[in-house]
């Protein structure tokens, strides 16, 4: 089973194409996790950069999140779904639906999103992530009830946010969800925040030990399972989401930094 470690666009978007895909290169990830411009041009020219460079690609959707209205939401989703797997990427990151919509909203959200990516031969896996409908243990479960075959994105910071914990509490949630994660995001969470202020500190080890046993389950439920590919990108992510210090607004960390140094914890844990 390959397993491909991924640059996050996210944090770097000020950058043009060929200074990001130089830094990508340089720091020896295997591919670029990114939304595409709306411009059909802009998104050529980096789809052509990208495949000149040999690199692979993840296609997140997050732009859903300016659509708090259910009808501009389910259309503006079908349209950059639509965009997103014509593409051709490993698969599609997608911030699918709010947790302030109904069951059957969202339910239809995930029947369009599936229609989708079978048309086109994708994989869409739907993000762990707060605010949407994955945002806590308790509004997911019942929807994979419904929908048996749906894919995940394993962000389980999210989650230590929204259970206060590291969810040693939930051993059958975790039983039940990590079977369906088919992406990873390597980014480590704790009990008041989404992203701890640097994973490699002392102080964080217990954060950083559980996340790790999630991401080795999910590796090893993929590979029991016959899979030929597993993805995963490191997230550490820019302000708010790393520190700043009062005052100053100095940043405590640099998330790129971060995301190449847990890009080579994972090559070492998982690609040797």
């Amino acid at each position: 089973m390959r397993v491909r470690i991924l640059a996050p666009h996210w944090g770097s978007n000020e950058l043009p194409a060929d200074v990001f895909i130089d830094r990508v290169l340089a720091a020896g990830f295997d591919g670029i996790e990114m939304s595409l411009p709306d411009d059909p041009a802009q998104a050529d020219d980096w789809l052509r950069r990208i495949a000149d460079a040999k690199l692979d690609l993840v296609v997140a959707q997050w732009q859903t999140v300016f659509h708090p209205g259910f009808a501009e939401h389910r259309a503006a989703l079908e349209r950059l779904l639509t965009q997103a797997c014509a593409a051709r990427p490993l698969l599609v990151n997608s911030h699918t639906g709010k947790d302030y919509y109904t069951p059957a909203q969202n339910d239809e959200l995930l029947a369009l999103a599936d229609s989708i990516a079978r048309a086109h031969g994708v994989t869409i896996a739907h993000e762990i992530h707060r605010s949407r409908f994955s945002g806590h243990p308790a509004l997911l479960l019942p929807y994979l009830e419904r929908h048996p075959e749906l894919a995940l994105t394993a962000d389980l910071s999210h989650w230590c946010v929204a259970c206060e914990s590291l969810l040693e509490d939930q051993p059958d949630t975790l039983d039940t969800v990590l079977p369906r994660v088919r992406h990873i995001h390597a980014r480590v969470g704790h009990a008041q925040g989404p992203q701890v202020p640097d994973f490699r500190a002392p102080e964080y080890a217990a954060e950083l030990s559980a996340h790790l046993s999630w991401w080795d389950r999910i590796i090893a439920q993929r590979r029991a399972a016959g899979a030929e590919l597993v993805t995963i990108t490191p997230e550490f992510g820019p302000a708010p989401y790393t520190f700043r210090l009062p005052y100053t607004q100095e940043l405590v960390a640099d998330a790129w930094e971060l995301n190449v140094a847990m890009g080579r914890v994972l090559r070492e844990r998982y690609c040797n």
